[in-house]
């Protein structure tokens, strides 16, 4: 698994990254021992990099991520947590009273004593002059103080990102997580990665798969697109069907061509995802190491 460098964090991520919102039930019910078993195998295969937040599951994801790190009887220093704050199953609050209290619970359900990387989740649906102005600054305390080794921002708009950004003292952030916005439906993300570098923060894409637009079985019936959209997702899936192709499969190694993203993270709750999913990885290694050496 390719290890990529996180911005000017020191940290270097697995390209591919475990989602771990499908271990708090939300796409189907995951057994304990099916969460264990679907971590092990990707650590043992080369992921480090585990992604959760409290509103997955309504802390469902946390606790069973935690139990299954756990599980793997390996130093801490060997994989890399990040969890969010901000976004709960009872609604969004960025106070910072409330995301203050939010890690100490969130390493209680994860039995950490810290996590890697902690987000505010989905600022976009918030105030993002409160962002700015009471909730980063709370999150850097909470750095300040051991409780995360670095900090950030997800969101679905691009646009807050920037916003954001050029509202805060240089190198008060340390990364950013967008989503839907880096695959073969919809590259947007790749216009600001140039922006983004200037502001020396890392870049995490996240569902390249478009939440279930790139699949076979297409997406879930809340899923927000427009119909326009759905019906020409759907079609492309069928068309690489009818090739011998999987539409998932290449979605997922488009995602991972562009460098300077350094982490694609990906749902995950099955040996078997996971395994498809390292199967892309490995394919589209060999297909640039096949066209470098055809140049």
């Amino acid at each position: 698994m390719e290890l990529r460098e996180l911005g000017r964090t020191g940290l270097k991520l697995s390209s591919v990254g475990f989602g771990a919102s499908p271990l708090g039930n939300v796409f189907g019910s995951v057994s304990e021992e099916q969460a264990n078993a679907s971590v092990r195998i990707a650590f043992q295969s080369g992921i480090n990099f585990f992604d959760t937040s409290p509103y997955y599951g309504g802390t469902l994801s946390e606790k069973v991520l935690g139990k299954a790190l756990k599980a793997l009887n390996v130093p801490r220093s060997e994989y890399i947590v990040a969890t969010k704050c901000g976004r709960y199953k009872e609604g969004f609050d960025f106070s910072a009273e409330r995301v203050t209290r939010s890690v100490d619970e969130s390493l209680e359900r994860l039995q950490l004593d810290y996590v890697d990387i902690l987000q505010c989740h989905d600022i976009e649906f918030g105030s993002l002059d409160q962002i700015v102005n009471e909730t980063i600054p709370a999150l850097q305390k909470l750095k300040e103080a051991g409780k995360t080794r670095f900090i950030g921002i997800t969101g679905l708009p691009l646009e807050v990102f920037t916003y954001v950004l050029d509202r805060v003292p240089p190198g008060t952030l340390d990364v950013i997580l967008s989503y839907c916005h880096h695959s073969i439906n919809d590259s947007t993300l790749e216009d600001i990665v140039p922006y983004l570098k200037s502001k020396g923060v890392g870049i995490i894409s996240a569902s390249p798969l478009a939440m279930g637009l790139l699949t076979e079985a297409g997406p879930p019936e809340w899923h927000p697109a427009s119909p326009e959209l759905k019906s020409a997702c759907r079609a492309a899936a069928t068309y690489c069907k009818e090739n011998g192709k999987n539409v998932s499969k290449l979605a997922m190694q488009y995602s991972l061509l562009n460098k300077e993203i350094t982490s694609v993270l990906v749902g995950m709750r099955s040996v078997e995802q996971v395994l498809f999913h390292l199967h892309n990885f490995s394919y589209l290694i060999a297909y640039i190491h096949l066209c470098s050496e055809n140049l």
